[in-house]
């Protein structure tokens, strides 16, 4: 019992990292913009958090530079692809390569780093409860945090005015704009506040979850987050569940590593990739459900006056 507790324990805290930096991407497909860069994004906010928290020994500042860099490179893409009508497909790529070089030249020093000795987190009686403390009760505030998020999110979109008009401009722009609405800067607005989020998924990563700096650490984790968003149907309930799927995928192998069974590490580690795949090929046979589900104007510019 205690190991499987401690399985849904690793499940819940690898998850965490999909499931926030989905609910970013969704935020920013709900307004009709595509953004491929999310694992570059990443990079530069794990390196941007886990040096700052090194410089101030402070995990809420390293967060925090950690969302500033996911925004402040979301407004940059923002800009391109809203204003100028770049392509949101290939500036989201060139995105993710810059985030990867970048992030690679600028943490060459933090490759020895470490970080101070973290602090232990549990909810006060809760974690104390045989099997389900160890595995619910015992978690760094931002896992509970990844479930509040989708909570709000979810009341924001179907619940709140707000969204409703951040839904209308992902469906039909035209319309939006003629009822009056600034869709440009609706949309500049949901791209900055997705990238925050996906800043928020990369510095919990680099300062929460690991904590170090390693060239490339995202491994991939972007791209399963961009996947997710489309598995979930643009659903921010489906995206936390997805989420937690993945993360269990992720942390199967250790388990399955930890038991002795006899499977090549290189199999173990492909798994997540996998699944990805997998669930991507079985939505794929169904594209009336996709498409029936899918912001209409997804991937689509929009120039007023046109």
């Amino acid at each position: 019992m205690n190991e499987i507790a401690l399985l849904i324990a690793a499940t819940l805290s690898a998850g965490t990292v999909l499931a926030i930096a989905g609910l970013g991407l969704l935020v920013n497909e709900r307004a009709g913009i595509v953004n491929l860069g999310a694992e570059g994004l990443m990079l530069v906010a794990a390196i941007a958090g886990f040096a700052t928290a090194v410089h101030t020994g402070s995990d809420v500042l390293g967060v925090l530079a950690g969302m500033a860099a996911g925004a402040v490179l979301s407004l940059l893409f923002g800009l391109l692809v809203i204003w100028l009508n770049t392509n949101q497909y290939a500036t989201g790529l060139a995105l993710s390569l810059f985030g990867a070089g970048f992030s690679a030249f600028v943490g060459t020093s933090y490759t020895q780093q470490r970080l101070s000795e973290r602090s232990t987190w549990a909810i006060p009686g809760l974690a104390d409860l045989p099997v389900i403390g160890k595995a619910l009760f015992a978690h760094h505030p931002l896992v509970y945090c990844a479930i509040v998020l989708a909570v709000a999110l979810h009341v924001f979109l179907y619940r709140s005015r707000a969204g409703l008009v951040l839904r209308a401009v992902g469906e039909s722009p035209e319309s939006a704009h003629a009822l009056g609405y600034p869709v440009r800067r609706i949309r500049l607005a949901a791209v900055c506040a997705g990238g925050a989020l996906c800043g928020l998924a990369g510095a919990y990563l680099s300062v929460i979850y690991t904590p170090l700096w390693v060239e490339g650490m995202v491994a991939g984790k972007g791209w399963i987050a961009l996947a997710l968003t489309t598995f979930a149907t643009w659903r921010p309930a489906r995206v936390l569940l997805g989420a937690y799927l993945f993360g269990g995928v992720t942390m199967l192998q250790f388990h399955l590593q930890s038991e002795g069974i006899d499977i090549p590490t290189h199999w173990l580690s492909m798994l997540p990739y996998l699944a990805t795949i997998a669930v991507l090929v079985l939505m794929s046979r169904n594209p009336a459900w996709i498409r029936a589900n899918m912001p209409a104007s997804l991937g689509k510019p929009f120039k007023p006056g046109h």
